[in-house]
């Protein structure tokens, strides 16, 4: 029997597919099914500090200043107490999934200020989050902020949960940075356990009928994997942290790949919600067979074998591979006749 266990932020899983944030983990009964078909541990759905933050304040505006002027009013309003916020829902939810699940929660966390994510991380932590991940949507539209600011930004967020959360901590990134390489190397050093590459913003869309930016969901695609690809090869072994490998997982062939390339765990979740826990189960007995196949022992045996450091030529996820993939394109015939 193939040993497809790995290690994730400290935690010894049983095999490398992880169902990622998204609505998914909502509801109890999909939590069981995703473990049933072979889940190793769960990342819940994110916590949004802005939402918590508007929740309070329509609070404040209706049940606290609701009766002013109107002293006979104060009987009738409703007892604040019996109200669950967001953020008790949130916690209430992750009680829940442990005492139900067998296997690892991760708590995911979505902030904007540095005093926000460390109230919210304390209280993720004491609800019993086995590992928290850091979400930091945050697109660099400002002219007048620098790339050194911005990383900055990350950082601060990262050291202020770090000194009051001892839960291992992953953080999830964009491919926007400069030199990440670089940048992971600060995670690292600002106490962070994993990074999970990468973070797949939503982009606005046109409507050319209405003439208005236009808010859309699209699900990842396979191809989405080949970034992930590229610098999980190229962080394995540069670092210690965890490699998490998120998005555009949607058979056996990319997790397979993101593993070669270095990955510890790889996320799944456009593929679940497409096709159901079902899905999940596919995947790892393809990987399996695949991995019997080839000959493998272990995951361990496999995992970063192809990464850069690994690689005879390891140009070829460098530079020079971008000079032969266009050398190599040819026209079909007929196009240009």
């Amino acid at each position: 029997m193939i040993d497809l266990s790995t290690d994730y932020l400290g935690l010894k899983l049983k095999n490398p597919l992880v169902p990622s944030a998204s609505p998914l983990s909502k509801n109890i009964d999909t939590a069981l099914r995703l473990e049933d078909a072979g889940a190793a541990a769960l990342v819940m759905y994110s916590l949004f500090e802005e939402e918590l933050q508007a929740e309070d304040a329509m609070l404040d505006r209706f049940l606290l200043h609701a009766g002013l002027g109107h002293a006979e009013a104060n009987g009738f309003l409703p007892d604040q107490s019996e109200f669950q916020g967001g953020l008790e829902r949130y916690l209430a939810h992750l009680n829940q999934l442990k005492r139900r699940l067998e296997i690892p929660v991760v708590a995911s966390l979505n902030g904007v200020s540095p005093s926000g994510w460390v109230e919210l991380g304390r209280a993720l932590e004491q609800a019993g989050a086995d590992a928290l991940e850091l979400n930091v949507y945050h697109v660099a539209a400002d002219m007048q902020a620098s790339g050194a600011e911005v990383e900055a930004r990350y950082i601060e967020l990262l050291t202020e949960l770090r000194r009051v959360v001892s839960l291992p901590i992953v953080m999830k990134l964009s491919p926007f940075f400069s030199s990440l390489p670089h940048f992971v190397q600060q995670i690292e050093q600002a106490g962070a356990q994993g990074v999970a590459l990468f973070n797949r913003f939503f982009q606005p869309d046109i409507d050319l009928d209405e003439l208005r930016m236009a808010d859309q969901l699209h699900l990842s695609s396979p191809d989405e994997a080949l970034l992930r690809i590229r610098w999980i090869a190229i962080l394995r072994g540069r670092t210690q942290l965890t490699l998490a490998a998120t998005g555009g997982v949607h058979s056996e062939g990319e997790a397979l790949k993101l593993l070669l390339a270095g990955a510890d765990v790889v996320h799944l979740a456009s593929c679940l919600l497409q096709h159901g826990p079902g899905k999940l189960t596919e995947i790892l007995a393809s990987m399996q067979n695949w991995m019997e196949e080839k000959e493998y022992e272990s995951l361990a045996q496999m995992k970063g074998s192809m990464s850069q450091q690994n690689l005879p030529d390891p140009t070829v996820v460098a530079r020079a591979s971008y000079l032969r993939v266009l050398d190599s394109f040819s026209p079909r015939s007929g196009v240009w006749s």
